[in-house]
């Protein structure tokens, strides 16, 4: 829905049709150009604004016929022959007509720029006639492909830039839902037990929620708010599994006035847990570090690797909304100099290191 609502929009506010005025604007130009330029040459402008007023109708009747029926009727459907034969045709017909019309309108010399005097068609006239219709039509009809081109391109353009927000939305939307079915598990178990924990999980989990919800939808959003969004996670998973979690975070540097794509941190904590504290047994330590230098953020998360089965087999069984999820947002809303992603294991533990702009 988001998808066609922005293309509706795009469709309605920047592929805009030439309007009416335009062509005013553009023959009535063209027309004092073309008046001045003759009335110097044959130093007569009374001259010039005849045949000029006689000729125009005729140049705006040739190049509309060209662009909005000859060109969509024949050339882009491929039929080339009968449009050069219909082009032929319309340019012999204006032929006759401007020789007419100048010779009993305007003057019996009808081509005084010629090099000679006539006063019926001849072959030299008549070719010399039809090149400069030629060379108006194929002018406007030159100015008519850019403008289809330009309102193309920027069509393509904005469309292939609703479809990177669309799928920037969608990727950051896709937090594993198994959070939250085993928070509202605790805060039903707890309930039963009238445990005094419930309401504290019930805000928190408000609080994450209304986050993600409404607070996810710029392209870039607050460091700060994404750390708070952190630790509400984290507490919460406090909560849930209790003495067995030890989750160990430290920021240092100046994160205010940092930025970030939303969530995109979040991803590798739920990844943590996902692969790390729910395959293992026993006491689980997480390690997060957040380090700010300059305008750089050093990220670095460090969880255990699960020992029921091998972690690079359940990686890559269940991380297609994980991991590569964060790879692909990282390769859509950065540049590439813009960050680095460093994925290793060492010594039983899977570390995840990001340096990325703020």
């Amino acid at each position: 829905m988001l998808f066609l609502n922005k293309q509706s929009s795009i469709n309605s506010n920047t592929i805009r049709e030439i309007k009416l005025k335009h062509h005013i604007i553009f023959w009535s130009i063209y027309f004092i150009f073309n008046t001045l330029r003759w009335g110097s040459y044959f130093n007569d402008y009374s001259y010039s604004i005849k045949t000029n007023l006689i000729g125009f109708p005729i140049h705006m009747t040739l190049c509309y016929l060209n662009i909005y029926v000859f060109m969509p009727k024949f050339v882009f459907k491929k039929k080339y022959v009968t449009y050069v034969s219909f082009l032929i045709l319309s340019l012999f017909i204006m032929l006759l007509v401007k020789f007419n019309l100048t010779y009993y309108l305007v003057s019996e010399n009808v081509w005084p720029e010629g090099t000679e005097v006539i006063s019926k068609l001849t072959l030299n006239y008549s070719i010399d006639m039809m090149i400069g219709e030629l060379y108006v039509i194929t002018f406007v009809t030159a100015i008519k492909i850019t403008m289809d081109w330009l309102k193309e391109h920027k069509r393509l353009t904005d469309l292939e830039k609703l479809q990177l927000e669309t799928e920037l939305l969608f990727l950051r939307s896709q937090i594993s839902p198994h959070f939250f079915f085993n928070t509202l598990n605790n805060i039903y178990a707890l309930s039963l037990e009238n445990s005094s924990k419930t309401p504290k999980i019930i805000i928190k989990l408000s609080e994450l929620m209304r986050y993600l919800l409404y607070e996810t939808k710029k392209k870039k959003q607050s460091l700060e708010k994404e750390i708070i969004c952190i630790q509400n996670y984290l507490d919460l998973e406090r909560i849930r599994f209790d003495e067995k979690l030890e989750v160990n975070m430290t920021i240092s540097g100046d994160i205010k006035n940092k930025k970030i794509a939303p969530i995109l941190l979040l991803s590798f904590i739920e990844n943590a847990f996902k692969h790390g504290a729910n395959k293992n047994i026993g006491k689980i330590r997480i390690n997060i570090d957040f380090n700010i230098i300059e305008n750089f953020l050093y990220f670095r998360i460090a969880n255990p690797i699960p020992t029921e089965t091998k972690y690079e087999q359940q990686l890559n069984k269940s991380s297609g909304i994980g991991l590569q999820n964060v790879k692909k947002r990282l390769a859509l809303g950065y540049k590439i100099d813009e960050y680095n992603l460093d994925i290793k294991t060492i010594d039983s533990l899977f570390i995840v290191e990001l340096k990325i702009k703020v």
